[in-house]
């Protein structure tokens, strides 16, 4: 099963509402890439990003950063909510069987995290709670970033503390073109920035790739996308990279921009032969239709 019930709203796969523990930060979600709980941290809720991914399910998305964060608030939400999940009731109330398995808290929401200025208080304030409450040390801290400001010193820090509380930084990477990317995510962001920030990453803290696929107006990505895919992953290789593999997904929930009409799903069988060659390059690939 892939529901669970909070207070009477129902979350899915298709469904991550930011609002469904009726918390300013802190929100859960039965994930489909994590087979389980994860507890999301969402530090934009001024539904503000740097990027407009064009698959981006938040309604009124801006442009824009993440606001200032009351830490002592995400503190007390999160140490709460932890503390239901942990010692409570709330596994056997709210999440189906299957899937009663705390997997990871997850730095993620509706824009980019690491655009917040206190981000690497924030991950410091994880990790004090994460002490507390007595999180088992095999439950992951998850950052999903789109990777674009992983240059900053301050992110640096940041993305290094988390290395030390089981992290993993989840980098965006839907498209190795500057066509692709101002069409999928509207950057402007090249190549060589992103390679620079990829590394970056990788260095301070594990790295997955993360990849979202899909058609638009019924079309899958070009021939010429999928190979500058595949030689920058290849290139990224070569020059020693230590990436842990990539995270290779299609939509599974609805998008709120403009271009949602034009948005579909592409079958199982092509993310599979996508991902074998991506596997030929010697990296593991998890794949989520």
């Amino acid at each position: 099963m892939s529901e669970t019930t909070i207070s009477g709203h129902t979350l899915s796969i298709k469904d991550h509402d930011r609002a469904s523990a009726g918390l300013t930060y802190v929100y859960p979600v039965v994930s489909r890439r994590a087979g389980g709980l994860s507890i999301g941290v969402n530090l934009n809720v001024n539904n503000a990003c740097n990027w407009r991914c064009i698959y981006c399910q938040v309604p009124n998305l801006q442009r824009g950063a993440a606001p200032a964060v009351d830490l002592a608030k995400l503190q007390s939400e999160l140490t709460g909510f932890l503390r239901n999940v942990l010692e409570g009731d709330f596994m056997q109330r709210c999440v189906p069987e299957g899937a009663r398995r705390l997997n990871d808290i997850a730095l993620s929401g509706n824009g980019e995290p690491t655009s917040a200025r206190e981000f690497a208080a924030v991950v410091d304030v994880i990790g004090e709670v994460r002490r507390d409450v007595g999180v088992p040390r095999d439950v992951k801290t998850i950052l999903i970033t789109n990777g674009s400001l992983a240059h900053q010193r301050r992110v640096e820090d940041g993305l290094r503390r988390l290395r030390e509380i089981n992290g993993e930084v989840w980098f965006k990477l839907d498209s190795a073109t500057r066509e692709g990317r101002a069409r999928l995510n509207d950057t402007r962001t090249g190549m060589g920035q992103v390679s620079k920030n990829l590394g970056i990453a990788s260095r301070a803290c594990p790295t997955w790739i993360q990849t979202c696929v899909l058609a638009i107006d019924g079309e899958p990505p070009s021939d010429v996308e999928q190979q500058a895919y595949l030689d920058f992953i290849a290139s990224r290789i070569g020059d020693g990279l230590a990436l842990r593999g990539v995270l290779l997904y299609g939509l599974a929930r609805k998008s709120f921009q403009p271009e949602a009409p034009r948005l579909s799903r592409l079958p199982l069988a092509w993310l599979e032969n996508y991902a074998q060659r991506i596997r030929s390059l010697g990296l593991e690939v998890r794949v989520s239709a």
